[in-house]
């Protein structure tokens, strides 16, 4: 059996939390690294200095599933479970988890500040971890370019968002769910063809093709391996953001390391495995429907019935890598989020008020004026 390379000396010397801030001493001066998504290493903020970040391989290929049904069970092996301390935001319910010595923060989902609950979560670790690709500043820069294209946002939110302020790198929870599907279908298979008919318009008699449909009863199987469905594992964000922000490269999916959360921060999922599994199934079932009705085939098809069973069924926890913005502007919280592997930007659509009155105001002199072309012609 291959043995797991130890890890480098960085990272080796305890890291204080996994999930919040995850800290690692640079072994040459003592102050913190952070994970650089430049260069894909541990870089010291104080003196610069570089470690690897050494991929741990999983043994098989690729990362290991977990079992559904154990899990379910709660017959995970302990080594796939952790505790950490986490709080709930009052405002948008995210689970923020924070260092020991932290007793109070800012919720980077939506700037309200959370004061650190006492009590402990205990949940499955995350199995995968795909790392950040963009720097904060091109984050930032994609969100710039964002705000600019929206044509009614304030001119003020725009400048404040411009103005180089903070963005929080988050990792976001997720599932993936893999199962091997068979089903049976009964419907039927619709037929079109065409008959001639008469009718009588303005008192004359005309011929006409009408469309009619000949249903065939069918019935049959179909069979398909869903790998990797995605589901969002959080509550603090609108589920059209977080979808808008897709797709994401799940080759690019490492080993779960805290190395490369050092320097960010990871929300505790909110999603629990059984729950996040309905909303699988529903993709699952949906993905089955489109399977029966090619199956099917004809014009059109009739679905009377389809018997769906499930095997094989695994799962992981993954983190995938968000940078947020919450930004206050005149009383009003605006959230932006960017997928920190590609760039895509998703967020608030602030509307100025005065921007909507002036384009009103154009159209209609643009309006009155093509009328009064028009007249004089």
């Amino acid at each position: 059996m291959t043995q797991t390379p130890p890890l480098p000396p960085a990272a080796a010397a305890a890291p204080v939390s996994a999930q919040d801030g995850t800290r690692f001493p640079c072994e040459q001066c003592g102050a913190d690294y952070r994970f650089d998504p430049k260069n894909g290493s541990l870089t010291c903020a104080h003196c610069g200095h570089i470690q690897s970040v050494r991929e741990r391989p999983d043994h098989g290929g690729g990362l290991r599933e977990l079992d559904f049904r154990a899990a379910l069970a709660e017959k995970l092996p302990e080594a796939e479970m952790e505790v950490t301390r986490v709080s709930t935001c009052p405002n948008c319910a995210a689970q923020v988890e924070f260092l020991d010595q932290i007793h109070a923060k800012e919720c980077p989902f939506c700037a309200t500040p959370v004061v650190v609950d006492t009590g402990e979560n205990r949940h499955i670790k995350p199995k995968g971890v795909l790392p950040f690709v963009l720097e904060e500043s091109a984050a930032q820069a994609s969100m710039s370019d964002w705000l600019g294209s929206l044509w009614f946002a304030p001119n003020g939110l725009q400048a404040y968002a411009r103005k180089g302020r903070r963005m929080e790198g988050i990792y976001v929870p997720y599932w993936t769910y893999d199962a091997d599907s068979k089903s049976r279908y009964s419907g039927a298979r619709g037929t079109i063809y065409y008959v001639t008919q008469t009718v009588t318009v303005d008192g004359k008699q005309e011929t006409r093709q009408v469309a009619k449909t000949r249903w065939t009863p069918v019935s049959g199987r179909v069979q398909r391996f869903f790998d990797d469905v995605l589901v969002l594992a959080s509550k603090s964000l609108p589920k059209r953001y977080t979808d808008a922000l897709e797709p994401w490269d799940l080759s690019d999916l490492a080993p779960y390391q805290p190395q490369f959360l050092a320097g960010f921060r990871a929300e505790a999922y909110a999603v629990d495995l059984e729950e996040g599994f309905h909303q699988a199934r529903a993709h699952m079932d949906r993905v089955i429907e489109r399977d029966v009705r090619f199956d099917i085939g004809g014009d059109r098809q009739r679905i009377s019935g389809i018997d769906t069973q499930l095997s094989e069924v695994t799962f992981k926890h993954v983190l995938l890598p968000v940078w947020m913005a919450a930004y206050k502007y005149r009383g009003n919280t605006y959230r932006f989020v960017v997928n920190g592997q590609t760039g895509r930007v998703q967020g608030e659509r602030p509307y100025s008020a005065w921007k909507i009155a002036a384009a009103v105001g154009l159209g209609l002199a643009l309006l009155a004026g093509a009328a009064y072309i028009g007249a004089q012609q």
